[in-house]
């Protein structure tokens, strides 16, 4: 993969200025400062990754591992103990509920039966603890817009038996990109002037916080890393025990990937390494190879498992310089930019990295409302915090349901439903307008309930709806009754 790194003497004084105004902002701290400037150096040298097409292979067996290859987990309790003792638990918890329209971390948000995302985490740690007399601690990496929330949230687990640990990551100003100086020097000095640069900031943070040696002193030897908004990422022994047992540094767990998911990055092997491909990287004539199932037949779930002295010897070594990705955004009628990174990236810098291609129950996301929908329903159950699918559906796949504006903040969801409908059998659904559903509605095969506009929509309860549009559905029933 060829880089170029050139700098033209406007962009040297670009940094220039950006760099003496850096110095001068109070809020951050010197690493914070220097990877900031680090990173906007590489942005402006042009520094780029081309991918040369012809060169990308598809990965074996021993580079992306089939699930059903490894070995079993061993069975006595003095084993699993020891392996679970090398092992420590990441979420990533920077991020805001503001696409489901909460305002405090999304970790916080009710999933189901009154638990939010961060009980049933806590939950499922414990319980490991607890059955194998283990310690594995809990790490939640905050944002700066998330950390005084989770501070006070991690109090009621106090009595819990888990070791929760929080820490910071690198909190970076925002660059108004018409003199590409920081934000916060311009006036803007609140929240708005800053951002927290993507999840790939979880190495270098890990390290900078002290947490990774503290860490290691206690004999930790492996993360695992997730989004903690995944319902399906939990603690894998099996794969916990190949890595280890094959001194692999990194794991980066991919899935089968469907239609929803032909945006998402995917593994390839790349001048003897391994390597993610993201759709950014891709040249415009072959984005639509990309997205097909055929070739590119997997994706990546962002459960990494990482080598803890792995990513202290890169770190230190200032080696993991993973893709840029440049984010534009508008504050207060202002352009500004932010340069981020993300951690699956990092895949290509570590020793005998690997992917494994885990089942698709690994990967159960909760992004918007209609998520939450699938998580709340029938089609799921509860047992010691892990969100478990149901027997009854005999389709591999969750229904794709796509659910209107009015449902889209969580208030708003809740309030439309006396009661989770039954999707068991559900194939897609699709709600549009001002919708509201009574008591034990049941709904299947591919259906669509679409309220005429300034109507309001009303599914009585016990309906049953299946493989129609429920508009018609009630016109049929008002003309038959009154012909009775």
């Amino acid at each position: 993969m060829a880089t170029t790194t050139t700098l033209s003497p406007a962009d040297a004084d670009k940094l220039s200025n950006l760099k003496s105004s850096v110095a001068a902002l109070s809020q951050i701290s010197e690493n914070e400062k220097n990877g900031f400037t680090n990173l906007v150096t590489r942005y402006l040298s042009g520094e780029a990754q081309h991918v040369e097409w012809s060169k990308i292979q598809t990965p074996t067996d021993e580079v992306v591992v089939p699930y059903d290859s490894l070995a079993p987990t061993p069975d006595g309790s003095s084993e699993v103990k020891n392996l679970l003792d090398k092992l420590v638990v990441l979420k990533l918890n920077g991020g805001l509920g503001t696409t489901m329209g909460c305002t405090g971390p999304k970790s916080v948000i009710e999933v189901r039966d009154g638990l939010t995302f961060l009980d049933l985490i806590v939950i499922q740690i414990e319980n490991l603890n607890s059955k194998y007399g283990s310690n594995v601690p809990l790490l939640l990496m905050n944002s700066f817009n998330t950390h005084d929330d989770t501070q006070a949230i991690v109090e009621k687990y106090k009595n819990s038996n888990i070791e929760i640990h929080t820490f910071n990551q690198s909190q970076y100003p925002r660059l108004v990109v018409d003199d590409f100086l920081p934000f916060p020097s311009k006036g803007q000095t609140g929240r708005d002037g800053w951002y927290p640069p993507g999840h790939g900031d979880v190495f270098p943070s890990l390290v900078n916080s002290g947490k990774l040696d503290a860490l290691l002193s206690q004999g930790k030897e492996y993360v695992f890393v997730a989004n903690s908004d995944n319902l399906g990422a939990v603690v894998d022994l099996k794969i916990l025990n190949h890595l280890i047992q094959h001194k692999n540094e990194y794991c980066m767990e991919v899935t089968p990937k469907t239609l929803a998911d032909v945006k998402g990055g995917t593994l390839i092997s790349y001048e003897g390494r391994v390597q993610l491909l993201e759709i950014a990287q891709v040249p415009d004539e072959h984005v639509s190879e990309f997205k097909s199932i055929e070739k590119f037949k997997i994706f990546n779930t962002n459960n990494l498992w990482v080598n803890l002295k792995a990513v202290k010897r890169l770190v230190e070594a200032d080696a993991l310089k993973m893709e840029i990705i440049p984010n534009p955004k508008e504050v207060d009628g202002v352009k500004v930019l932010q340069l981020e990174t993300a951690a699956g990236a990092a895949i290509r810098f570590f020793d005998k990295a690997i992917g494994i291609n885990v089942p698709r129950s690994r990967f159960l996301p909760v992004k918007a409302t209609s998520d939450l929908l699938l998580v709340q329903s029938d089609l799921y159950t509860l047992q010691d915090g892990f969100v478990i699918r149901n027997q009854a559906r005999a389709n591999p796949e969750n229904p794709s349901i796509e659910l209107g504006p009015e449902f889209k903040k969580v208030s708003n969801f809740l309030s439309r439903f006396k009661s989770i409908p039954s999707i068991v059998e559900l194939d897609s659904l699709k709600v549009a307008g001002d919708v509201w559903f009574g008591l034990g509605v049941t709904v299947k095969g591919k259906a669509s309930i679409l309220a005429k506009p300034d109507e309001k929509l009303e599914i009585p309860d016990y309906a049953v709806i299946e493989n129609q549009v429920f508009l018609l559905y009630i016109w049929i029933l008002f003309v038959s009754s009154m012909i009775c």
